[in-house]
């Protein structure tokens, strides 16, 4: 076996004996690699001489009651996987922590490109507006299943999303609160009074956004959507306008584009992405709200990050770097609450 990670936290012996156990016909040593960029599940490139893996993991130490949800990454998974939504085909799931001190799930390694920055650098401009579009048809595609049929009935409550969604988050602000953040506070004010009226229910991921989608090497077509930690039952206005947030945010914020000549670099406007989707899966209109709810949602995940870097248990080594984003992503909810009154 090759040299364990500088960043390893647990014994990756232990990890390949019980692989060497679980999946006959493993051959060769196997190596480990630390997969850079994600700030809540450690992740790791798992290899041997005939198969190639992804290994997912909670991180080591104390995390908040509702986070770090890898066994409901995996039960999505797999049944997403014969639906026609690209999913990374699972292996196992182990609920244990006897192993590498964790529980922990495997996926099949699907070759791709994945980009952090949503210009998508490198790429041909006719390639990014295919490539945006496949990210509208993609978030479509998932909303058109059947979570019925998908077994998924018990995945989330059908009703009521919006309501239980700005509950969850308040009480997750008030666990991982290290500063006060007045912006944040109004935005638990504001949102209960000004939910919209209607009801619709889907598979909701809850973090689609470019950085979770796996490109085709050289095509412009997604292999596989990504990171399912935060998918739940829900309104899929919550995933489209969450996914909007590149628009309207800063390349320095995190997900953004704001600012960008995106006619030069041949990415579509926001308002031709959500036609896109809207042409494939029909749930309504976006409004403020929508938007505002996205980012106080946003501002409190990475509340949380700069929580766990204060304590020492962030799964990225620039947590408490990004972590900083939190007050501006309240403050840009606020701003666009007070633009559209």
């Amino acid at each position: 076996m090759e040299k364990t990670p500088a960043d390893c936290d647990f014994n990756p012996g232990c990890l390949d004996a019980f692989l060497r156990q679980a999946l006959p016909n493993l051959s060769g040593p196997m190596t480990l690699q630390r997969i850079s960029g994600g700030q809540s599940n450690p992740s790791y490139f798992v290899s041997y001489g005939n198969r190639r893996l992804v290994l997912r993991k909670r991180p080591a130490g104390p995390v908040l009651p509702s986070a770090h949800a890898i066994d409901r990454e995996y039960r999505i998974m797999g049944a997403l996987a014969d639906t026609g939504v690209p999913v990374p085909p699972v292996v196992l799931y182990h609920e244990d922590t006897d192993v590498i001190g964790t529980a922990f799930y495997l996926m099949e390694r699907v070759e791709g490109r994945v980009f952090q920055d949503c210009t998508l650098p490198g790429v041909a401009p006719d390639d990014r507006r295919s490539m945006y579009m496949a990210m509208a048809d993609a978030l479509a595609a998932l909303h058109r299943v059947d979570w019925q049929a998908a077994g998924l009935a018990d995945f989330g409550r059908p009703h009521d999303y919006f309501e239980r969604q700005i509950a969850r988050w308040t009480r997750q602000w008030h666990s991982s609160k290290t500063r006060e953040l007045p912006d944040l506070e109004r935005l638990v004010e504001w949102l209960p009074r000004h939910i919209p009226g209607g009801c619709a229910t889907a598979i909701a991921h809850g973090d689609f956004r470019i950085g979770n989608l796996m490109f085709h090497p050289t095509q412009p077509r997604i292999v596989a959507v990504l990171d399912w930690e935060l998918s739940t039952l829900g309104h899929p206005l919550a995933d489209l306008a969450y996914s909007a947030l590149a628009w309207r945010l800063r390349p320095d914020e995190y997900m953004g584009m704001r600012g960008q000549d995106l006619l030069s670099l041949g990415i579509p406007s926001e308002q031709e992405y959500v036609q896109r989707y809207c042409s494939k899966a029909h749930f309504g209109d976006l409004e403020p709200f929508h938007f505002a709810f996205a980012l106080f949602r946003l501002a409190v995940i990475f509340e949380g990050i700069a929580a766990r870097a204060k304590a020492g248990t962030a799964a990225s080594s620039n947590a408490g770097t990004v972590g900083q984003l939190s007050p501006v992503f309240a403050r840009r909810a606020i701003e666009l609450i007070h633009e559209n009154r």
